[in-house]
């Protein structure tokens, strides 16, 4: 397999410029995720990395080599697209092997790839049927056995889940994962979906307008977000934000007051604040707001607690008994506390 080596990327159009001084080594069999809302430029890196898109500034380096003139089909790469772009009068045999058959190899060695490939994914059954007559997630796992069969040295995924339903993402996230472990490739995977991010990513890079955002694993991501972007698009339900004041190591407004992380200079701040980090008290007066809402969510509620300045949603148990319209406090210890710079996003903690 091969690393990937982004240095310096650009992309214009024109005077426009989406992308700028992208730098990131994808490691051997490394899977990253690029993470981001539509328009951050995530799709258009992995289609300069696959050569669908041309680069207008910087060296693209695939195990070693420079690749920025040379044909997508030189560039050991293999892509599975949103869509399936699967040939519909053809089988699904015929949809995985015509890639191999065009480049002139022959049906022995196209048997050989083909048998652990099928068995693989699952599609040995459906080797003579249309892909009309396939699900969407059987559809797709024909589009990534079609990829798969061509032994590339990375794999490069555009939201190959998108145009799925729930449950179906589900089990192709799984068998994606698997897939990736027992091949042991380099694969570099693009979503917009945090979830499909946090369970296949071995590294996230987060994405906002053309640049890097933060990179890390989905654990150094969710625990320590170094922006208020990071923070608000990582985590489920979204944090709590909320703008005060540091004086005196405590993080306050006339309405809320919290005990501050240490290291936090004197000044405004915004304090973010996962939902789930909240406790539910009696006693407790770092917050205390009316019940607005109560949503069931199977194992937990979300809950909103709202004052005369602020709004925020806590995570409880299920079992927790919290009415409309009661007044509530909650506390929450200064190790969970996010800190950031109102100005500039960044965090201070």
């Amino acid at each position: 397999m091969a690393t990937v080596e982004c240095r310096g990327i650009r992309k214009t159009y024109g005077a426009l410029e989406v992308m700028r001084d992208f730098d990131l080594k994808v490691d051997d069999h490394e899977f990253v995720v690029f993470l981001g809302p539509s328009g951050c430029g995530k799709s258009t890196m992995l289609r300069m990395i696959a050569g669908l898109e041309e680069i207008s500034g910087g060296d693209l380096v695939i195990g070693g080599q420079r690749m920025n003139d040379r044909d997508p089909g030189d560039r050991g790469i293999a892509m599975v697209f949103q869509n399936y772009a699967l040939y519909p009068h053809m089988s699904v045999r015929e949809n995985i092997t015509f890639g191999l058959e065009r480049a002139g190899i022959g049906k022995a060695a196209i048997e050989e790839r083909l048998a652990p490939v099928v068995d693989a994914l699952g599609l040995g059954i459906y080797l003579a049927r249309k892909p009309t007559e396939l699900s969407g997630g059987q559809q797709q796992r024909v589009a990534i056995a079609r990829a798969m069969i061509k032994t590339p040295e990375v794999f490069l995924f555009d939201e190959p889940l998108s145009n799925l339903d729930a449950k179906l993402r589900g089990s192709l996230r799984v068998e994606i994962a698997r897939l990736h472990r027992d091949l042991k490739t380099t694969s570099v995977y693009v979503t917009h979906d945090q979830l499909e991010a946090m369970t296949l990513a071995d590294r996230i890079v987060l994405m906002k307008d053309g640049r890097i955002e933060q990179m890390g694993t989905p654990e150094e991501i969710y625990q320590a977000p170094a922006t208020v972007f990071a923070a608000g698009f990582i985590g489920t339900p979204n944090m709590n934000f909320l703008p005060l004041e540091m004086a005196d190591g405590v993080l306050s407004d006339d309405l809320v007051r919290f005990q501050a992380p240490s290291g936090i200079r004197a000044g405004a701040v915004t304090v973010g604040i996962r939902p789930g980090a909240f406790r539910v008290s009696d006693q407790a007066q770092a917050f205390r707001g009316t019940v607005e809402r109560n949503e069931f969510h199977g194992e937990t509620r979300l809950v909103s607690l709202r004052n005369d300045r602020h709004e925020i949603n806590i995570a409880v148990p299920a079992s927790s008994v919290l009415r409309l319209g009661e007044v509530v406090g909650v506390d929450v210890e200064a190790r969970d506390l996010h800190v950031f710079d109102p100005a500039t996003g960044k965090r201070l903690n």
